[in-house]
């Protein structure tokens, strides 16, 4: 007999999250890249206005700011890397629970390595 269907494809695996956190993460970069035109674009209109807000990105919060930003980058790189392989490697879909935790491995090195120099530039040291 056949096991009754959930109602859901979705099965919480690393599939899954791995196409949430690769959306998450674009649209993220994506808001980040239309406020960085936008601050930008300030410079033509006011220099002042313009070192206003650049004055405000030299804060300790905006540099949290920026390890999230670099998380969402690295991420979003490695994953599509992980993506091009799985859509294009013949044993790409079978092996992308393996390929998945390649990119947490090396997304991870990498923020190991960003995240203490970030908060020696931040905060002295």
């Amino acid at each position: 007999m056949a096991k009754a269907s959930t109602g859901t494809l979705y099965r919480g695996n690393e599939g899954m999250w791995s196409w949430v956190a690769h959306r998450v993460t674009g649209v993220g970069i994506f808001f980040f890249l239309l406020v960085h035109v936008l601050d930008t674009a300030l410079v033509r209109v006011s220099p002042e206005a313009y070192n206003a807000v650049i004055g405000t990105y030299k804060t300790p919060v905006m540099a949290i700011g920026e390890i999230a930003l670099v998380a969402a980058i690295a991420f979003h790189a490695f994953n599509g890397l992980r993506v091009i392989l799985v859509d294009f490697s013949k044993s790409g879909p079978k092996n992308q629970k393996k390929l998945f935790w390649g990119v947490i491995v090396v997304w991870l090195i990498i923020m190991i390595a960003f995240i203490p120099r970030q908060l020696m530039h931040t905060f002295g040291g």
